[in-house]
C-alpha cells in the first residue's frame, strides 16, 4: 500500500482506489461487505472517505490480501479482536520502515 502523507478531509474513490492500488470495484465491493466503511455522498452521489475510512480499508487490506483472510475471516477478526489487529499493523508498518532505512544505510556504506 502506498503511504498517503496529505491530510484531506475526504478522498474520492479513485484516490483510496490508488492509495491500495486495486481497482475501484474492490473498493466498492469492500465497502458494501464490512459496515466500518461508511463514507459520505455528495450530490452527484460519488463517494467520499473520511481518513478513518481509508484507516478501515488500511485494516481490510492487510488482513485480506497481505494475510490471506477470507472475508468471512477479516470480518471475525475485526469483531473479536480489532485492537490487536490495528497493533500488528502498526508494528510491521514501523519495521518495513526501519528495513528500508536499513537498506538505504547499506547502500549508502558500499
Amino acid at each position: 500500500m502506498e503511504e498517503q502523507k496529505s491530510h484531506k478531509l475526504f478522498y474520492s474513490i479513485g484516490e483510496v482506489a490508488k492509495m491500495f492500488d486495486v481497482n475501484t470495484s474492490l473498493i466498492r465491493f469492500w465497502e458494501k461487505e464490512f459496515d466500518i466503511i461508511k463514507p459520505k455522498k455528495n450530490k452527484k452521489g460519488n463517494r467520499l472517505f473520511t481518513r478513518s475510512d481509508v484507516d478501515n480499508f488500511h485494516i481490510i487490506y492487510h488482513l485480506v490480501k497481505e494475510r490471506g483472510f477470507t472475508l468471512d475471516g477479516a470480518k471475525k477478526k475485526l469483531k473479536e479482536n480489532r485492537e490487536e489487529t490495528v497493533n500488528n499493523i502498526e508494528v510491521v508498518k514501523t519495521l518495513q520502515k526501519l528495513k528500508r532505512f536499513l537498506l538505504e544505510l547499506r547502500e549508502g556504506i558500499d
